[in-house]
């Protein structure tokens, strides 16, 4: 399988994804925790079926410690018992924020509620922004059909 176009070798493309690394930037040097990262990125592409993107985070998130065990409940993260609370209620929000034109109403008061309870505000505005991102990251990877396999962790940096 081949991309669509060399999205990555583009030039202008470069110059939006500046744009959207830096705001992945900021997000990963916030205190939400690494972890809740990686599963919300892996969880949103999932969603979205971004290969490329669920390829990269959950090779990023077992070079960074993650068990197999956690990724490969990440789907089923409901039934699931190796998450934490804290987890559960960002995986959450991860959906209802991706699955948007799904919901009528967008995101529910209870799934907020419970990610407050587990997240200071810096950490909402880091884990808001991450859902953002990652939705960003998947379009432009489906849209063009960026293919996966070929990740090698830390390969961007």
């Amino acid at each position: 399988m081949d991309s669509r176009l060399d999205y990555f070798g583009n030039p202008l493309a470069g110059k939006v994804l500046k744009h959207i690394n830096s705001a992945g930037k900021v997000v990963s040097d916030s205190t939400l925790p690494t972890a809740t990262q990686e599963l919300v990125k892996i969880r949103a592409s999932q969603i979205n079926g971004c290969g490329f993107c669920t390829d990269m985070h959950t090779k990023d998130a077992t070079a960074a410690g993650e068990t197999p065990v956690r990724l490969n409940l990440v789907a089923a993260w409901r039934e699931a018992t190796v998450f934490t609370e804290a987890e559960r209620a960002a995986l959450e929000l991860a959906e209802q924020g991706t699955r948007l034109a799904d919901a009528a109403g967008g995101v529910t008061d209870d799934a907020w509620a419970n990610a407050a309870k587990h997240y200071d505000e810096d950490q909402l505005v880091a884990l808001i922004s991450l859902i953002a991102v990652i939705n960003a990251y998947n379009r432009i990877n489906v849209i063009n059909q960026e293919p996966a396999g070929g990740y090698q962790p830390g390969q961007f940096g």
